[in-house]
């Protein structure tokens, strides 16, 4: 293996788990922030379940950051991909 490809292999690797590190810490402030909420919820002594807002926004959030970290996409993943240019190559569009 060449040292230029080695250092690429190396810098991506690096860059990946920044990138793992980053959505690790997110979950598990999202996680310490829902019971947060959910107390400060019911100590207020409201009936109305207002915690629940930024609880799914911020799941939505944490959801999308996995999709992106992850590269798992149900709706665009690679197999969509492969389709969708076969069909455009086969249509001559490009």
């Amino acid at each position: 293996m060449k040292d230029t490809e080695r250092d690429y292999k190396y810098d991506r690797a690096k860059a990946y788990i920044k990138e793992l590190k980053e959505f690790y810490t997110h979950l598990i402030t999202y996680l310490i922030m829902v019971p947060i909420f959910i107390f400060i919820n019911y100590s207020t002594g409201t009936s109305f379940p207002w915690a629940i807002f930024p609880i799914v926004g911020w799941g939505i959030g944490v959801l999308s950051h996995a999709s992106q970290t992850f590269d798992w996409n149900p709706l665009f993943n690679k197999d969509w991909e492969k389709r969708k240019i076969e069909e455009f190559l086969r249509k001559d569009e490009f």
